[in-house]
């Protein structure tokens, strides 16, 4: 079963928190405990660029 990629409310709920817990769960339940941590790590280092990039745009 695939799953789409949730739409988040404007306001950010707890059905938000849910829907992005089972989304990545649904996502990453068939990967090994190596592609798993190489998933989050990659997801890491681009949430990482977005918000260096987004404070160096204030400055």
């Amino acid at each position: 079963m695939t799953m789409e990629k949730p739409v988040l409310s404007p306001n950010f709920t707890i059905e938000d928190i849910h829907k992005l817990r089972e989304y990545n769960y649904y996502k990453t339940k068939d990967m090994t405990p190596q592609e798993r941590m190489d998933y989050y790590n990659c997801q890491g280092v681009e949430i990482h660029k977005k918000i260096q990039s987004r404070k160096l745009q204030k400055n």
